[in-house]
């Protein structure tokens, strides 16, 4: 069955299409626009006109891929700053006018079941229980299982919002850093009451603040999810890759072969809250997932 994903959060929107028969899983397209979806909405609750511009073009350009791949079933799943805007269904309303489906405007514990899906469907039981950290622009989610979740909770430490609320200069001062860490450590400690992170084997971190600071950890020159996907990433190269984001200037991040360019004002952000997680878990390393939320949607689609 040929299936179609749409990921839309706060920062961006992604696509996937993939053939799925039982087990074998093989993707067709996958692309990914920066769309800035959730701009504003942590001040103003609200979509700004601009920012549904442009996700919509996005999605009709979406749309085009999915008749000229012959889609079968489609799903369209949008997350924090949708759940956020007070104006939400002029949006929604948009989206379903172009693709012909109502977008489904999913709660943290969805999110964070898809995304666990997505992340440990190819790894081995060896590694459980599995701790799966999903850095998004509004929000992150924690999500601890093995064949299945058993405890998950999202807070509201996405790397848009954190650059919105403190980090809005680049690079930021120490007291934006300190202001920023205090609100994320809160955060982290609001999600170790419901998920015990000293119960997994094995963290996965997924979504493109994750797998951007792999990209800075290997040394990269480029891009290259297949040398990014299932990388081992020490947590004292995610702490010296926080640093050194939060020392550069941004035409300095603009300049990094691996950096896609609706990343370069919020990785500094990102690659804090990822700092932040590998100290208050304690974990010694994460492995890289580019296999994450998108991929959930798509295989819960095969599934109906």
């Amino acid at each position: 069955m040929r299936v179609a994903a749409v990921d839309c959060g706060t920062n961006s929107i992604r696509l996937l299409i993939a053939d799925i028969d039982g087990d074998n899983f093989r993707e067709v397209h996958r692309d990914m626009q920066v769309v800035r979806l959730g701009q504003g909405v942590d001040k103003n609750k609200a979509f700004a006109p601009e920012a549904i511009e442009r996700t919509l073009a996005a999605t009709s350009t979406y749309a085009d891929v999915m008749r000229r791949k012959g889609v079968e079933r489609v799903r369209f799943c949008a997350t924090s700053a949708t759940r956020d805007a007070t104006n939400r269904e002029i949006f929604i309303s948009g989206v379903e006018n172009i693709l012909g489906v109502a977008p489904e405007v999913i709660p943290g514990s969805e999110e964070a079941a898809l995304s666990f899906m997505g992340a440990t469907k190819e790894l081995g039981q060896e590694l459980a229980p599995f701790l799966v950290v999903d850095i998004g622009g509004g929000s992150t989610e924690f999500v601890l299982g093995s064949q299945s979740v058993q405890a998950a909770r999202s807070v509201n430490i996405g790397c848009v919002r954190m650059h919105e609320r403190h980090l809005n200069s680049q690079p930021p001062t120490k007291a934006q850093v300190e202001a920023a860490t205090v609100d994320i450590d809160h955060a982290i400690s609001e999600a170790a009451a419901e998920v015990d992170f000293s119960a997994a084997h094995t963290l996965i971190a997924v979504a493109g603040t994750a797998t951007t600071v792999a990209a800075a950890a290997l040394g990269l020159n480029e891009y290259d999810r297949h040398s990014i996907h299932l990388s081992r990433i020490s947590a004292d190269r995610v702490h010296e890759v926080a640093a050194m984001f939060a020392a550069m200037t941004r035409d300095e991040i603009s300049a990094l072969g691996y950096m896609h360019p609706g990343r370069v004002d919020v990785i500094t952000a990102g690659s804090l809250v990822l700092s932040r997680v590998m100290e208050l878990t304690g974990a010694l390393e994460f492995i890289a997932s580019e296999s994450d939320i998108l991929d959930g949607i798509a295989w819960g689609l095969a599934s109906i």
